[in-house]
């Protein structure tokens, strides 16, 4: 796909007028007058825009939510630096079509293609390897697209070639303009429909955000409506049927992950497992599911079942092994097991608890006689000094302070009487009252 092809006019009118672009699609800037939100990158003296201006383009990786703007922006850096725009998703490509792209790149000038690639985070780590010599020799200029944290998801070597970007949600004040827009432009639905101030603001408020989102569901309820007009009814009719989004490329149907999430919390199986079905059969990214349940076992289940971390983390490596749709009974497994489940968010709250205090008392200093003491400069200084080895005193617990001395009687852990957590509660319990001077261990 090359930047000629993407900004022709007339091809875009004739694919526009045969019905078949969405209106998502449709409604793309094509300069950046249009570009709405991220004024922190794109607006005037910002940045990234100089560096567009001056065609200085470093390798880039965009990373913010669905629908605000990672695609879009890359393609008006392409149109705006007059370079090549080939476009890749690392959901359906591979080491082959990257090659591919190499081989076309080479027979232009160094550094006139842009190899865009969307959900960059889905290629693994040999596929993200092969990117890395061509660009190094300036062959190709990298814009990956991600919704996921790249520190995480993308490989050290290639991060380190790459500047990123962070995006944020589109403002509800950048929705509302996308809407009427797109209400009365030739390339949107050219007044054939209207919304009243009701029905305006609760697309703006379903979008949540998502430019993405709000087109998609203003098109289905254009297409829903007889009279022309758009109500708030029709919206919500609209919102919940079991349809397919136009553009599924990152969005992930942040209403159905929280069904499942707080179904799961509530322990109601049957629940848990019609929205895991919903977001499967939709075309859900499974292991974006597995790391939901992931963070579901931790966060609501915890110690009550410390199995419940371990099987979630087995599910997720699984289905990233087999994939789908043999990984449906996987994730269901894993969803039965965490719904019935004891429950406990003990973790999730003492680390609250202790993030609170960080933030409050700010950096308090580490006791002399915990600190680390590699040299004899910091021994001399009292380092360590005074530090009782637990495992030489009887059960392997010794009376000493581990806390600032600021935060010495407060407590972030309080365990609940769920599952096993109930006998941690007893042995936790036992520790603090020896600690305190209460009992002997």
């Amino acid at each position: 796909m090359s930047a000629g092809n993407l900004f022709d006019p007339s091809s875009e009118q004739d694919r526009h007028q045969k019905g078949k672009v969405p209106l998502a699609e449709r409604m793309r800037p094509s300069d950046f007058s249009e570009f709405l939100g991220q004024e922190e990158l794109v607006g005037e003296d910002a940045p990234l825009r100089r560096l567009i201006e001056q065609d200085r383009l470093p390798n880039i990786i965009f990373w913010g939510p669905p629908g605000c703007g990672k695609t879009t922006l890359a393609r008006l850096i392409a149109k705006k630096t007059g370079r090549v725009f080939e476009a890749l998703s690392a959901v359906t490509s591979g080491v082959a079509d990257v090659r591919r792209v190499v081989a076309t790149a080479k027979r232009r000038p160094k550094g006139r293609t842009i190899l865009f690639i969307d959900e960059i985070h889905r290629f693994n780590k040999a596929q993200q390897d092969a990117l890395l010599p061509h660009l190094e020799d300036g062959t190709l200029t990298l814009i990956g697209a991600t919704t996921e944290n790249p520190s995480f998801e993308v490989i050290p070597p290639l991060l380190s070639r790459c500047k990123v970007f962070l995006l944020h949600p589109l403002e509800e004040e950048h929705i509302r303009t996308l809407i009427e827009k797109a209400l009365v432009e030739e390339r949107g639905l050219s007044g054939r429909c209207f919304l009243d101030e009701e029905a305006l603001s609760f697309l703006v408020r379903y979008a949540d955000g998502d430019a993405r989102r709000a087109l998609n569901l203003l098109e289905m309820a254009a297409d829903a409506t007889d009279n022309n007009r758009i109500t708030v009814a029709i919206l919500k009719d609209v919102a919940q049927r079991p349809t397919l989004l136009h553009d599924k490329s990152g969005d992930y149907h942040y209403d159905l992950i929280s069904a499942l999430h707080k179904a799961l919390r509530g322990s109601d199986v049957d629940a848990a497992l019609y929205w895991l079905a919903r977001l499967l059969e939709a075309g859900e990214d499974p292991l974006f599911v597995a790391r939901r349940l992931v963070r579901a076992a931790a966060e609501d289940i915890g110690l009550a079942d410390p199995f419940a971390l371990v099987l979630a983390t087995a599910a997720y490596q699984a289905t990233h092994f087999i994939g789908m749709p043999e990984a449906n009974c996987i994730l269901a497994e894993a969803v039965i097991y965490l719904a019935t489940a004891p429950k406990s968010n003990s973790a999730y709250t003492a680390y609250s608890s202790a993030a609170n205090a960080v933030h409050k008392f700010g950096q308090l200093p580490v006791p002399l006689h915990i600190r680390n003491d590699p040299t004899p400069l910091m021994r001399q200084l009292g380092y360590a000094k005074g530090y009782k080895y637990p495992h030489s005193f009887p059960d392997h617990i010794v009376r000493q302070t581990y806390l600032p001395n600021k935060l010495k009687d407060m407590r972030f852990y309080r365990p609940s009487e769920q599952g096993r957590e109930a006998k941690i509660a007893q042995r936790w319990e036992h520790i603090r009252r020896f600690l305190r001077g209460e009992s002997d261990a």
